[in-house]
């Protein structure tokens, strides 16, 4: 769909599709004039109340069902429904707006976008209908004139026309589509199947390396190592050298699919996967855990990488000489601090690994807060949701 700045917009199919929405929207102002021309007794001001009453008692009645209207009127204009988040009194200020203002201004810009078009189309409907000239200024307008000015016309009202129905559009969709608390949700809910589709991919990928290419290298190794016993002489030095290389080769990968996705994590839990970490680290790492039941398993994935990486920085930068690791709970969220006794001055600002480590945190809601003076000790506190929906 061409946008409305576009210089082409013209030509496109827009100022038809925003003459169509405001067209259908001009039909709602027709209950509200039938409305205004009430009889009202002068000489009783109560009887403006009773109007008053009377449209807001409408509005009441009308706010869902207009609600599902405009939804619908709005494919029209943006091609797709807004999404029903709306509350209740979000759509009752939408059909306020719409009986006392919205489908008013449609009426009267329908009209003047029907005249504008009945211009330059003047002559052709005198010759059609048999009918003296429909434009009078004190006297006929002469066709030479009538046209050229009547397409001159055009092209202002089509913008006038797609602004006004642009301007309904937008509001429709901050109001019928829950506002800014319904775009945020919105955005955290996109930003969760992302993080779903990307932990899915990444199972996927490990379980390829796993089954795949890993069994290959064993069978190879295992080959190698037969080779090796057959040969007992000639050649048999190259065929270990080759056996080593790919022992070395099957270490790597198992540490590849190791940091994709832990399978003890996925057997056993965080706690044992946070053990593990703590047995591979060439530091020496105190644990404790202290969860009555496993997180989500988005936070458990985020937490168990979180660890990973504060002890990786821990090892490179920190000069410490050992760590401590301690996963709880807080409340209806997972605290977890990792603890060093080395020289500290760790900034959050500076950091390329905090900064990463913020990151991961920020994907599932969480807080991380810093505490490393000069001199040590480094702290690093961070909370998480419970459940992947909190964070969603």
């Amino acid at each position: 769909m061409t946008e409305l700045g576009h210089p082409r917009y013209l030509l496109s199919a827009g100022p038809w599709r925003s003459l169509w929405y405001i067209t259908v929207g001009a039909f709602g102002a027709l209950p509200v004039l039938a409305l205004a021309r009430l009889p009202v007794d002068l000489d009783a001001p109560w009887s403006y109340l009773v109007k008053a009453a009377a449209a807001v008692v409408a509005d009441l009645a009308l706010a869902l069902p207009l609600a599902v209207l405009e939804r619908r009127r709005l494919r029209i204009l943006v091609g797709s429904d807004v999404p029903a988040r709306a509350r209740y009194w979000c759509s009752f200020g939408y059909a306020v707006a719409f009986t006392a203002v919205i489908c008013l201004a449609d009426f009267v810009v329908l009209v003047l976008a029907l005249c504008t078009l009945m211009v330059p189309l003047a002559p052709l409907l005198q010759f059609v209908l048999d009918i003296g000239s429909i434009v009078n200024l004190d006297g006929p307008v002469p066709d030479a004139v009538l046209v050229p000015v009547g397409l001159l016309l055009l092209a202002p009202t089509a913008y006038l026309v797609a602004l006004l129905a642009h301007g309904q559009a937008a509001l429709a969709q901050w109001l019928l589509g829950g506002g800014l608390a319904g775009r945020v949700r919105e955005l955290r809910h996109s930003r969760t199947r992302l993080v779903d589709a990307f932990d899915a991919e990444r199972r996927r990928i490990e379980r390829d390396l796993h089954d795949g290419a890993q069994q290959r290298l064993v069978g190879l190794i295992m080959t190698l190592g037969l080779a090796e016993l057959d040969l007992a002489g000639g050649g048999a030095e190259l065929v270990a050298k080759a056996r080593a290389e790919a022992e070395s080769v099957l270490v790597e990968l198992r540490e590849l699919v190791r940091g994709i996705h832990p399978r003890v994590l996925t057997d056993r839990g965080l706690r044992a996967a946070v053990m593990e970490l703590a047995d591979r680290c060439p530091l020496p790492v105190r644990v404790r855990v202290a969860l009555p039941r496993r997180p989500s398993p988005q936070v458990e994935l985020a937490a168990y990488f979180i660890v990973c990486e504060a002890l990786t920085n821990v090892v490179k930068h920190s000069g410490a000489a050992g760590a401590e690791i301690s996963v709880t709970t807080c409340g209806r969220r997972v605290r977890l601090t990792v603890r060093d006794d080395g020289a500290g001055g760790a900034d959050l600002a500076r950091g390329s690994g905090l900064q990463g480590l913020a990151d991961r945190v920020a994907v599932v809601d969480g807080t991380l807060t810093v505490t490393s003076p000069a001199g040590g000790p480094t702290e690093l506190r961070v909370e998480l949701p419970w459940e992947s929906r909190d964070c969603g």
